[in-house]
């Protein structure tokens, strides 16, 4: 409690709200997210940095192709949609179309994991290792054929930055261990929605789980522009 001093009224004693467990709840998680943007934002500034100083850098649009991720893409969009909705709902006192929602977002998370898994295994059959690539490209950095021991390159021709796969990798399981660990996390939120641990008036653990999720959305938007299309 403090005093304060007004006109015409003497001394009046005021409070202050102290952080309840839901605010240092919110504040905690926000806490994490700012020192986890600033992993994020090490990483990408390491591929930006890499990638317009290199001079044998390929063409990702070529070397990756962006039909896949960005279907990824509007589906961790859409999985944004979701959570708002999960929370919108228990709020509105209905936790048959909050567990609804809550399914629908892990179940958005699981199919990303399984689309990136399938990517990932794609590229590496097709010779694109984390420490080396073997992409051949021409004098523009368009990908041009796939480079194997031995091979003579042609005029103009170079092979790929290895740096290329190892930035990839970092970058993208980087954020895939965030998806995993959001799916984990939004699992449990999910099984206590079903066990009616939430109401209309308790719903700060579905916020608290969708500034998560939303974080790791926004990071991903982030990633599939630095790393697939610039």
């Amino acid at each position: 409690m403090s005093q304060v001093v007004t006109a015409g009224h003497g001394v009046v004693d005021t409070y202050e709200t102290p952080l309840t467990p839901e605010s240092w709840g919110k504040l905690g998680m926000w806490i994490f997210l700012a020192g986890d943007a600033m992993s994020f934002g090490a990483l990408l500034a390491m591929y930006g940095a890499l990638r317009f100083g290199a001079v044998d850098w390929p063409n990702p649009a070529e070397a990756l192709g962006i039909g896949l991720t960005a279907f990824m893409t509007f589906l961790l969009i859409c999985s944004s949609v979701t959570m708002v909705k999960s929370l919108a709902a228990m709020q509105d006192g209905d936790q048959a179309g909050c567990v609804k929602f809550l399914a629908l977002t892990v179940a958005g998370g699981i199919i990303f994991l399984g689309l990136q898994a399938y990517e990932w295994t794609h590229l590496i059959n097709h010779g694109m290792l984390l420490a080396e690539n073997a992409f051949i490209i021409d004098s523009t950095g368009a990908v041009v054929g796939h480079w194997h021991e031995g091979m003579t390159l042609a005029e103009g021709q170079m092979r790929a930055s290895g740096l290329f796969g190892t930035t990839f990798y970092m970058t993208t399981g980087f954020h895939g261990f965030h998806v995993f660990s959001g799916v984990v996390y939004l699992s449990y939120v999910l099984v206590k929605a079903m066990r009616g641990g939430y109401s209309a008036e308790d719903t700060n653990g579905i916020e608290i789980a969708g500034l998560y999720w939303h974080f790791v959305d926004l990071v991903w938007i982030l990633v599939f522009t630095f790393v697939y299309l610039v």
